[in-house]
């Protein structure tokens, strides 16, 4: 059985309420289980969490160095533009790290269009809404 850790960064515990003519109405815990559905036939596990903090999300990603995931997916948020302290930690990883955007970045404002911690994932699926994680996944389960 495959294993992965899902991390979620700023504001997308507000899905469903924020932007909702860019990210759908459902919520978090309704992705998750709608994501977890989707994956019902395949022998994987997905471990979830959300952090609004930067430091929490690198002190989760350092913690992956002691643990036993197959892969890393991860939706950095709008940290995705920022911060290259996420994408430090990230470079420790020997683990495949698939980046999230639920929407297309590149078809939203201009400070979106760069991605710094993209230079660490192995793939990166943008645009795909509340199929983005279940693709993700799929990516990893050959």
């Amino acid at each position: 059985m495959k294993k992965f850790l899902v991390i979620n960064g700023p504001n997308l515990n507000m899905l469903g309420t924020r932007e909702t003519s860019k990210y759908g109405t459902l919520n978090l815990v309704d992705l998750i289980k709608y994501t977890e559905e989707k994956l019902e036939k395949y022998e994987v596990k997905i471990d979830w969490w959300q952090s609004n903090a930067e430091h929490e999300i690198i002190n989760k990603i350092h913690d992956l160095v002691k643990q036993d995931y197959d892969a890393l997916i991860i939706n950095p948020a709008a940290y995705s533009h920022t911060s290259i302290a996420i994408l430090d930690a990230l470079r420790i990883l020997n683990i495949p790290i698939i980046e999230v955007h639920l929407t297309n970045t590149h078809a939203r404002e201009s400070f979106r269009h760069s991605m710094l911690t993209a230079e660490a994932a192995s793939i990166i699926m943008s645009g795909l809404g509340r199929d983005a994680y279940y693709f993700a996944a799929l990516s990893q389960l050959n």
